[in-house]
């Protein structure tokens, strides 16, 4: 099953000291989680700091459990809304 996550850093409620100190690990880890085929398309925002990521998951719980692997996300720097995916019905065959 297809997620999309929408991510917002709190920068309002977090120094960019603390962000920066994270940067890498959290680069090497979206890097793990793309090359396991969990994350599908990785985006940064254009207008805020955060990202927008595409997830495909056995269930919501585990697209949760992904995403609690970033360290933002450990740290509790981001917000992060999960939304499920369903195929568009547009693309299914026409019925007569």
């Amino acid at each position: 099953m297809r997620f999309l996550a929408i991510i917002e850093r709190k920068t309002g409620e977090f120094p960019e000291e603390q962000f920066e100190r994270l940067m890498e690990p959290e680069a090497e880890c979206v890097r793990r989680l793309y090359s396991q085929g969990i994350f599908r398309s990785v985006f940064s925002r254009g207008d805020v700091k955060g990202a927008v990521i595409e997830l495909e998951c056995e269930s919501m719980t585990d697209a949760r459990s992904a995403l609690a692997q970033l360290p933002f996300a450990s740290a509790g720097l981001i917000d992060t809304q999960l939304i499920p995916l369903l195929p568009y019905r547009g693309f299914a065959p026409r019925t007569q």
